[in-house]
């Protein structure tokens, strides 16, 4: 469920020194807007920023980008973010269809997918993240060694995805319909969702995915 939207947020996100306003013009040039040759991960539908904002903190050798396409959701994040003295994390508001006019060929080295809306409907499948719309669009922008990786507690959505990546000709190399009880549980790093969700005793699924062979 959406927040509800909050009036003035796409003044304050337009004025916001931590949002990238004109993302298209730095297609093939992030590693010059961030000052640095780091690796370049993103989170598509980062909602109110807690998981990438803690990674930002916990790895400052990368650089990170929070995508999200609701500005009221967005601005929960920035209200966060300027608490924080961090240099390696920006965000955008896009949608996720737009990814490849925004990152060259090989720019990320990771994408995450974090409680994606499941779209249950079977009409509204191309709406989800890991369906064939999609992964050929992640394959563009990831470089060859790039990864996915995605965390839901919608276990149709789980079993979807376990199906749609394979059949789009990339590799699940690791998954799991339980995270936290796990060995994939290492270094998690829990979102706002997933925090509700555990305390709920909801199990988590998770799976990377690659273009190995």
């Amino acid at each position: 469920m959406r927040l509800r939207h909050i009036k003035g947020a796409e003044e304050q996100i337009a004025e916001s020194p931590y949002v990238i306003q004109d993302p298209q013009g730095l297609k093939g040039k992030w590693h010059e807007f961030f000052g640095n040759q780091n690796p370049v991960r993103i989170e598509v539908g980062m909602g109110k920023g807690k998981f990438i904002m803690e990674l930002a903190e916990k790895n400052p050798d990368v650089n990170y980008i929070g995508i999200e396409r609701y500005s009221s959701v967005l601005l929960r994040g920035l209200q966060k973010r300027s608490q924080l003295e961090l240099s390696n994390i920006y965000f955008m508001r896009i949608d996720a269809l737009e990814l490849a006019d925004v990152f060259d060929a090989g720019e990320v080295d990771r994408i995450y997918l974090n409680f994606s809306d499941p779209w249950p409907k079977d009409r509204h499948a191309k709406r989800r993240l890991t369906s064939d719309r999609f992964l050929p669009i992640y394959d563009q922008i990831l470089k060859k060694d790039g990864i996915i990786e995605f965390k839901t507690d919608n276990q149709d959505l789980f079993r979807y995805s376990l199906e749609s990546i394979p059949e789009a000709g990339w590799t699940v190399d690791a998954h799991t319909f339980d995270l936290h009880n796990s060995e994939m549980a290492e270094g998690n790093v829990m979102t706002e969702y997933e925090t509700k969700f555990c305390s709920e005793g909801k199990p988590i699924c998770k799976l990377v995915a690659s273009r190995k062979k």
